[in-house]
């Protein structure tokens, strides 16, 4: 069974920085997904099991950053020049395709195998 805990959530202004961290029980490609209130679960960031691709979604392209520490199983979220939109509950996901396909990235909800509880982020204005 795959565990996955996220930690680093809290409050922060417009502008501000915030990193998450994600600690998982193996190695996995990985991915970064939120929730805002009223709406569903969508793509943030998404890093291959290799740690060589990693993509984002346009609205944080040149603010947010993925990475992994494989030596110690954990992947991160950068967050930088954050803004309101920012505001949703982050959860780390780890995806079983990254076995077949180390070189890829995955972006579907449905690619991902396993789940963190999440972490709330709120960015004030």
């Amino acid at each position: 069974q795959v565990q996955l805990v996220e930690s680093g959530g809290g409050l922060v202004q417009a502008g501000g920085s915030l990193r998450l961290s994600c600690a998982a029980s193996g190695r996995y490609a990985m991915g970064w997904f939120r929730q805002a209130p009223g709406k569903e679960r969508d793509f943030v960031a998404t890093i291959s099991r290799s740690g060589v691709i990693t993509d984002y979604v346009d609205s944080v392209k040149g603010r947010f950053t993925i990475s992994r520490d494989d030596a110690n199983n954990r992947l991160y979220l950068q967050m930088n020049s954050l803004k309101p939109e920012d505001t949703a509950v982050y959860y780390c996901a780890a995806s079983l395709q990254g076995d077949r396909a180390p070189w890829r990235a995955w972006y579907r909800l449905d690619e991902y195998d396993y789940w963190g509880q999440g972490t709330q982020v709120t960015v004030s204005s």
